[in-house]
């Protein structure tokens, strides 16, 4: 029989942050990419933040019937912000140097090569567990 005392919450091992260098346009005296603080997420957060873009989309032809769509860049980008620990997207003085006002047109603005921003996006979604990137299910279901 199994010791359900292994489940408990004080036997769960917790995920450390860990560093990566997100753009190569923002780099310390030595010309070396800053390394920016990465955060992993919890399933709750993830699910709120899914809710918070997902929409509901009439389905045609059929009145009153709706079908659920997640507006993935939007979900992305979000799920980049909160992800992000340092720099702190939510500093207003950082938002203003760039001129913006939320985290997620912020780190549109300091990651302004789509390359890196696509690899970036990439690293925080394995990071946070998704081996298979949303990018990925995009291209697949168009398959």
């Amino acid at each position: 029989m199994s010791d359900f005392t292994r489940f408990m919450k004080n036997n769960k091992k917790v995920k450390e942050n860990t560093t990566y260098p997100a753009t190569k346009s923002l780099t310390d005296e030595k010309g070396k990419p800053l390394p920016w603080t990465i955060k992993p997420i919890s399933t709750r957060e993830n699910e709120e933040l899914r809710e918070s873009c997902t929409i509901e989309v009439p389905i045609t032809g059929k009145p009153n019937q709706y079908r659920q769509k997640l507006l993935t860049s939007k979900y992305i980008a979000k799920l980049v912000a909160v992800s992000v620990v340092e720099p702190n997207l939510f500093d207003s003085k950082l938002q203003d140097s760039y001129g913006v006002k939320t985290p997620e047109d912020l780190i549109l603005e300091m990651i302004d090569d789509p390359g890196e921003y696509n690899d970036f996006a990439n690293f925080i979604q394995n990071f946070n567990g998704f081996t298979t990137t949303l990018d990925d299910k995009v291209e697949e279901a168009k398959n």
